[in-house]
This record gives structure tokens, C-alpha cells and sequence, in this order.
């Protein structure tokens, strides 16, 4: 067999690997997918007979390539009206199938939080934290001493947890309860978990045209959130502002937040963030 057929042979046994480090940095399939093809260039244009290890080989130059697609958005940073534009109708959807894969794997939650780390942090937290790398080998994909980077890696990890505040184990499974009942268009499960006086507000944006930006009382509340079905289908839980919340991030890209407030083992209010200005002030963390 030809050599370069034998090095594209040993390139498939990584390319899932590689692709998975490729979606945890940069949260978009179809990114992903580029980094590992011109990870695939690199390697077929390089003397390889120095290698002495070819997948420790791939995963720096596979992270140097993330990294630098990462230096390159910061400088485009995308709204969420950008993506609700981008998207149209179907930006409720749920994810491609290849792409719902991932994110389960990953968690919706996390790929937000991700999202909202400096390059470098979250280079060192993707590859300390979920791939195992040690700091000796991240250092030089960042260009940063061991030290350094293991102390990005630490500020990466203290965002992606947030800080631990009380109530959290009582206000998750009354928030759980009432996603699980939205992507199911539970009206009764609704009720029974929304406040008699329940109030939902929302900024303008996040409401289609001709829907109140203040509904009170749970039957009112339950039949729009049975209406808006489609959000929940690409939602998930997060810790908002010191609070169980809920995120709506289709492809793992914020679009809504819903702020909620539980009282006495109930929703009794929430209100749903659209505004870009608001959402990047949102403290957002990964619920435990």
C-alpha cells in the first residue's frame, strides 16, 4: 500500500477523536469538521517520519488550529438576533441529528458557557478538563508557561461551575419539571407546576408578534408556553444569575434566557432575556 494511503488509513482512526476535541472548542459542527480537514492538509503536506507519536501529534495541531479560529471570532462577535436571522424559522428546531449528538455529549449548557471564555481558557480548560492533556503539553498550543495556563484552565473552570448557592437542590427538579412538561406540551403538568399567580415577562424580541410582554396566572402561562413548544425542544438548565434557570440556545448558541423565580415548590414568575446587551450580562453557569 502507498504511503500516504497508509497515513490517511491512521488519520481515520483519529479523525473522531479529533473532531471531537475540534466541537468542544468551537461549538459548531460544521467549524469542527474544517479544523479536521486542514488538520488532515497539514499532516499530508509534513514529514512524518520524526513522529514518535501521531496522535499526541494531531490533537496540538488540530488545538492549534481551534485556537486560532477562536482569536479570529472574538473579532466577530455574533448577537442573538444575528442567529434568530440566520436561522428564521426554523432557529426553534431541533438540531441537525449529527449535531444533536454532539451537544448531548457535550451538554447545551456547557457549550454557552464555553462559548463565553476568553481562546486561550478555553483551549486549556477543553483540553485539561475533558481530554486529560496535562498543562506541559497545552502550554506551547497557547504559548504560555505550564503555570500560566493551568491558571487559565482554573479561571475556565470557576465560570464553567459559578459559585455554589443555597436553594439550587430545591428550585432544580420545580424548573426540571416544568421544561420536561414544555417540550412535551403538557398543559396539565404545567399547571401543576406554575404558580396560580404566575407572571412571565419578556423583552420584546423574544415574543413573536402579537404576544403580550406580561401574562399572568398559570392558565395563561401554560397555554403560550404550550404554543412556544418549539423553544424548549433546544433548551436547557443552567444556572442563571445565582438561580436555576433555563437557556434556549439552538446549535449550543445563546438566543433566550429565562430567569426564574420558585417559591414554595412552584414557578412563581420568570422572565425571558432576548436583549444582546442583557444576555452578556447574565452570570451563567453549569448546574452541578
Amino acid at each position: 500500500m502507498h504511503a500516504q494511503d497508509l497515513l490517511a488509513q491512521r488519520f481515520e482512526t483519529q479523525r473522531g477523536q479529533l473532531r471531537a476535541v475540534a466541537y468542544r472548542m468551537l461549538g459548531s459542527l460544521s467549524e469542527a469538521e474544517d479544523a479536521v480537514q486542514e488538520t488532515w492538509l497539514r499532516l499530508a503536506g509534513h514529514d512524518t517520519s520524526e513522529v514518535a507519536n501521531l496522535p499526541g501529534w494531531l490533537t496540538t495541531v488540530v488545538s492549534r488550529i481551534c485556537l486560532d479560529m477562536l482569536r479570529a471570532r472574538a473579532t466577530r462577535r455574533e448577537d442573538p438576533l444575528d442567529l434568530l436571522a440566520e436561522l428564521g424559522d426554523t432557529a426553534y428546531d431541533s438540531d441537525p441529528e449529527q449535531e444533536a449528538v454532539l451537544i448531548d455529549s457535550v451538554g447545551r449548557a456547557l457549550l454557552v458557557v464555553l462559548d463565553r471564555l476568553g481562546p486561550d481558557e478555553r483551549v486549556a480548560f477543553v483540553l485539561h478538563d475533558l481530554f486529560a492533556l496535562p498543562f506541559d503539553q497545552i502550554a506551547p498550543i497557547v504559548g504560555r508557561t505550564p503555570a500560566t495556563t493551568k491558571k487559565l484552565a482554573s479561571r475556565a473552570r470557576q465560570r464553567v461551575r459559578g459559585e455554589t448557592t443555597p436553594g439550587l437542590a430545591v428550585q432544580r427538579p420545580v424548573v426540571e419539571a416544568f421544561l420536561t412538561a414544555a417540550r412535551g406540551g403538557d398543559l396539565a403538568a404545567l399547571l401543576a407546576v406554575l404558580a396560580p399567580d404566575v407572571v412571565r415577562i419578556a423583552d420584546p424580541a423574544a415574543l413573536p408578534a402579537g404576544i403580550a410582554a406580561v401574562v399572568a396566572g398559570a392558565t395563561e402561562v401554560a397555554k403560550e408556553t404550550v404554543l412556544l413548544q418549539r423553544r424548549s425542544r433546544v433548551a436547557a438548565l443552567a444556572v442563571v444569575d445565582g438561580a436555576i434557570g433555563i437557556l434556549v440556545a439552538p446549535r449550543g448558541r445563546l438566543l433566550l434566557a429565562l430567569v426564574v423565580t420558585v417559591r414554595d415548590d412552584r414557578i412563581a414568575a420568570y422572565e425571558v432575556i432576548a436583549d444582546p446587551a442583557r444576555l452578556r450580562a447574565l452570570e451563567i453557569a453549569v448546574p452541578a
